[in-house]
């Protein structure tokens, strides 16, 4: 097998991982193309960063492992290779300053994804690397990759390549898991593509949803219980949808509510809208009769509730409830919320499923398709928000780089 510039790799996506590994191979000697079927790189990436570019997580590294759950064990190699302050010095040799947030979230100075991303295609550009866009790819043909272009089907023949196409989320923006197909073809095993960092639907009333949809629900604890007796619990914040709910407190606990709706057809979370305060000293403060104040008075004067919580006591408890003191003290601790499904794949933030590791070897080749590697969203792992998908995209792309050096080498 050749190696050096006389060695040809065809890198299929250019996300993050991709991009990783091109860099990689490029810094090795090694000539390097990348195919998108978008017209420009990066663009889920870029999306993503337009609310602040968070690209990982300063927590205390064994902590940052665990976010990965049951994939932990697949994942540590590449992430202990590539650290979260491995990827803060990265992005210093791009030129990028970076900052932590009060939260522990890692971000860019100017909190952008574009000044990274342009600082980085041009450092690829300068490698050699070369970029082929509007290149969709189709699968194998004779040997060679098959790509669908704007003007008719190419063939394009490498001694090795990266499949580095995203997952089946946002697929406006190139990650349609059309791939599926195409592996599944060869016989590689696959874990179904399913939504990962998603909002729920819930059954809401009319009312309820015209009055609340958008409305924040601030400072609140989530809980959820398995039919295993795993209990999984988060502070933060939900947002009402139109749909039901939604927020970076429901997208942490998504993959086990995902889950269990798909084991029973629906799960129950608990909230509650009152963590700082006791469950006594919310029985003591209703103790005192209501007179002639309504309930949002009430609760408003006694506990400082109003607004979208009150509508949701009076949306989620029937009125009896709501008059019994006992039984409103305790629904403020944990009031129980129906999911019914999360939302469509094609909405959500990330996807969980992919290639199954045990089709990969540990430099992430494929080993029913030697010389063929994977990396990315496209591998079978998810993670909550936060910085755990970047950093875990890039350091397998990393991986799958220099596993692409190391068997052109061999």
């Amino acid at each position: 097998m050749p190696a050096g510039p006389a060695a040809k790799v065809a890198i299929v996506g250019a996300g993050p991982a991709g991009l990783m590994a091109a860099e990689v191979i490029s810094q090795a000697g090694i000539a390097a193309t990348v195919y998108d079927a978008m017209p420009s790189a990066g663009r889920k990436f870029l999306m993503a960063g337009k609310g602040g570019m968070n690209i990982t997580h300063a927590e205390a590294f064994d902590v940052f492992l665990s976010r990965y759950g049951a994939r932990r064990a697949e994942l540590e190699p590449m992430l202990h290779a590539f650290t979260p302050d491995d990827l803060r010095a990265w992005v210093k040799e791009l030129g990028i300053d970076t900052f932590v947030g009060s939260s522990g979230r890692v971000f860019p100075t100017e909190m952008k994804a574009a000044p990274l991303l342009r600082a980085w295609l041009h450092r690829l550009r300068s490698n050699g690397v070369q970029f082929r866009m509007r290149h969709r790819w189709l699968g194998w043909a004779d040997g060679a990759l098959r790509f669908a272009t704007p003007d008719d089907e190419r063939l394009i023949r490498a001694d090795a390549m990266v499949l580095a196409l995203g997952g089946g989320s946002w697929p406006q923006l190139g990650s349609t898991g059309a791939w599926t197909e195409i592996l599944a073809e060869r016989g590689i095993g696959l874990s179904p593509l399913r939504p990962a960092n998603c909002g729920f639907e819930v059954h809401w009333s009319d009312v309820f949803r015209q009055r609340c949809a958008g409305q924040p629900l601030k400072s609140v604890v989530a809980t959820f219980r398995n039919d295993q007796g795993e209990t999984f619990s988060q502070q933060g914040e939900l947002t009402v949808a139109d749909y039901g709910l939604e927020g970076g407190l429901i997208y942490a606990l998504s993959a086990p509510l995902r889950d269990a709706i798909a084991a029973a057809g629906s799960a129950t979370l608990w909230l509650d809208l009152l963590p700082d305060r006791s469950p006594e000293n919310i029985a003591e403060r209703l103790a005192k009769p209501r007179g002639k104040d309504s309930l949002s008075n009430y609760l408003r004067k006694r506990l400082a509730i109003d607004g979208v919580k009150t509508l949701l006591l009076r949306e989620a408890l029937p009125a009896a409830e709501l008059n019994d003191s006992v039984k409103l003290a305790a629904a403020l601790k944990a009031l129980p919320i129906v999911l019914h499904r999360p939302r469509p794949i094609a909405e959500v933030i990330s996807s969980a499923g992919g290639v199954e590791f045990a089709e990969l070897d540990q430099n992430l080749m494929l080993r029913k398709l030697p010389g063929t590697f994977c990396a990315g969203e496209m591998l079978d792992w998810e993670a909550p928000t936060g910085g755990y998908l970047l950093t875990a995209c890039l350091a397998s792309g990393r991986m799958a780089g220099l596993g692409v050096v190391g068997w052109l080498r061999s």
